[in-house]
C-alpha cells in the first residue's frame, strides 16, 4: 500500500493533513485587515436619509404623479407638490398627457406662484419617471432649489409623496365615481383643502398643516360640515 505523505508508519500526520492559511490572511490578521490582505470596509459618513430628511424637512418639497381613471375608461394624471415639514399639500394640475414640456411649464408656474408669496425652499424630492426632464430640474434651479432623485424602485424614499397619494385613495378617490377631467379637478380641489386645514395628522400631533387662524371657546357647540357629499365629515366648534 502507497501513501502520499506521513510518517513511516503509514499514517498522516496532524501538520500535513491541515491546509495552509494563505499568505495574504495571515498578513491581514496581522495588519489588523480583513482576509487577503484586503483593507477593511471603510465607514460611511454622513446622515442617513431618515436623518437627513428630519433635519433639513423645513426646506425640503417633493413632487410626484399619480392617475384617476374614470367611469369612461379614460385615464388622467395628477401632478402635485408635498412640503415635508408641514405636510401641506400644493395641488398643481391634472392631465390626459403628461410630457417633458408640459410638467417643465407646471414648474414654471409653481415657482413663480412661491417667490410671490416668499417663499423659500432647499431641497426637491422627485423619482427617476422620465416626464422629469433636465428643463423641469433647471426651472427649480433658478431659485435656488437642488433637484434630489430618488434611487431606482425605492417608493419609500419618498414617502411623504406617496402617504399622500394612499391617503387621497382611502379617504376620497375609492369612494366616488370620477366622471371627467373638470370633475376630477374639483374633487381633488376640495379634498386637498380638507386635508390641508382639517384633517388631523399624526407627525403633527394630530393638528392641521395649515392651523387655524381663530381658535373658538370650549363652550361653543360643535357643528359637522360634510365634505364632497357624505364621504368625509368635519367636526369643529363654532367661531
Amino acid at each position: 500500500m502507497a501513501f502520499s505523505s506521513g510518517s513511516s508508519t503509514g499514517f498522516i500526520s496532524p501538520s500535513a493533513a491541515t491546509p495552509r492559511e494563505p499568505r495574504g490572511f495571515l498578513r491581514g490578521k496581522a495588519n489588523g485587515s480583513a482576509p487577503h490582505g484586503l483593507p477593511p470596509a471603510p465607514r460611511r459618513h454622513g446622515p442617513t436619509w431618515s436623518q437627513f430628511l428630519q433635519v433639513q424637512a423645513k426646506g425640503i418639497v417633493a413632487t410626484d404623479f399619480f392617475h384617476v381613471d374614470t367611469v369612461l375608461l379614460r385615464r388622467y394624471y395628477v401632478l402635485f407638490v408635498i412640503e415635508v415639514d408641514r405636510r401641506v399639500v400644493h395641488f398643481l394640475v391634472v392631465t390626459a398627457n403628461p410630457n417633458g414640456p408640459w410638467v417643465t411649464q407646471v414648474a414654471r408656474n409653481f415657482t413663480s406662484d412661491l417667490e410671490d408669496v416668499n417663499r423659500r425652499f432647499r431641497f426637491l424630492i422627485r423619482d427617476r419617471d422620465a416626464k422629469f426632464t433636465s428643463s423641469f430640474d433647471e426651472v427649480f434651479a433658478s431659485i435656488g432649489v437642488k433637484t434630489i432623485r430618488t434611487p431606482v424602485r425605492s417608493p419609500r424614499a419618498n414617502a411623504f409623496a406617496e402617504r399622500f397619494v394612499g391617503t387621497a385613495r382611502e379617504d376620497c378617490l375609492d369612494h366616488l365615481l370620477v366622471v371627467s377631467r373638470r370633475h376630477l379637478e374639483s374633487l381633488l380641489a376640495e379634498y386637498v383643502r380638507h386635508y390641508n386645514e382639517a384633517r388631523p395628522h399624526r407627525g403633527l400631533q394630530l393638528a392641521q398643516p395649515i392651523p387655524r387662524d381663530e381658535t373658538p371657546r370650549a363652550d361653543n357647540p360643535i357643528h359637522r360640515r360634510d365634505v364632497l357629499g357624505v364621504v368625509i365629515h368635519e367636526y369643529g366648534r363654532a367661531t
